[in-house]
């Protein structure tokens, strides 16, 4: 069963209703060895396409990930990017932001942390935080030290739209590729999750209470992030929406997502003048 990677693209100006959209789809493999045998042509695959993008040195490509807590963010990044060489690829994992990073505007962190071109940059979690969380807990907004007038509620989550999408279309006007993946898990889906964290010894660490006080929030986190794929996918820079209940299905549909993304671009290895074969042979004598 191919993949198409467009099924699951945010068209711009759609909108988008969450709760039609799928959080788990019909398996692409029909055995366990089958979806294994075919994540390593995907990873094969990239870790070619990856080499080709480091030496064209033309463009960047950055990921950015969002979901809810146990959506399978950190697992996607893990086996997709697996056989890509680390020099050749960033990841970035964005917490609650620094009383430094609170002294900057909504930006400055992850902007700081954008990949250079020829390299891959991975944004677990990114900018968007700052219309989601903040969104739903308006308690964060109010401690962020903006001057009143502009932090009305009424007018902030527009403005801050247009602000990221005025950063992507100047990353994109300056060669930066930008790959944005949701990844839409149900509420019983993280339950079981969550239900698995506390019950495996090995997966304690990632359970926090945190993350309990957050499904009390559900609904409005599914409505901030309705908004946000509303607002923010571009032609330029599209959004996503990925069904994360299956877990291997996910990391199939993001494998493709991104070998798309990098087929797309024009590259090609840098061409060698004739000065410079004449350079090797000359250094070839010399072995």
């Amino acid at each position: 069963m191919k993949i198409n990677s467009k099924d699951f693209r945010v068209r711009p100006g759609e909108k988008v209703k969450l709760r039609e959209w799928p959080t788990i789809v019909k398996p692409f493999c029909k055995s366990k060895k089958r979806y294994q045998k075919l994540l390593e042509e995907h990873v094969e695959e990239l870790s070619s396409l990856q080499r080709l993008h480091y030496a064209s040195d033309r463009y960047a490509l950055l990921l950015i990930f969002q979901g809810m807590d146990a959506a399978g963010k950190d697992g996607a990044i893990r086996h997709v990017m697996s056989g890509v060489n680390p020099q050749g690829c960033q990841v970035f994992s964005f917490k609650q932001p620094s009383a430094e990073e609170l002294k900057h505007d909504f930006l400055w962190r992850t902007t700081r942390c954008l990949p250079e071109r020829g390299r891959i940059g991975i944004f677990n979690r990114s900018y968007y935080e700052e219309v989601l969380i903040v969104r739903v807990h308006p308690e964060i907004l109010r401690g962020q030290g903006l001057p009143d007038e502009l932090r009305d509620e009424k007018t902030i989550w527009n403005e801050r739209y247009r602000s990221i999408v005025g950063l992507e279309e100047h990353l994109h006007r300056n060669g930066t590729r930008i790959i944005k993946v949701f990844l839409h898990l149900s509420k019983d889906e993280q339950r079981k999750r969550f239900l698995e964290r506390i019950d495996e010894p090995d997966k304690n660490w990632k359970f926090s209470i945190s993350d309990i006080n957050e499904r009390k929030y559900w609904k409005h986190y599914m409505d901030a992030y309705e908004d946000c794929l509303n607002a923010t996918s571009t032609h330029h820079s599209p959004w996503y929406v990925v069904p994360a209940d299956d877990k291997d299905n996910a990391r199939l549909i993001v494998s493709q997502i991104v070998l798309d993304a990098l087929n797309e671009l024009k590259m090609a290895y840098p061409k060698t003048t004739a000065k410079r074969r004449r350079e090797l042979k000359s250094i070839r004598k010399r072995l």
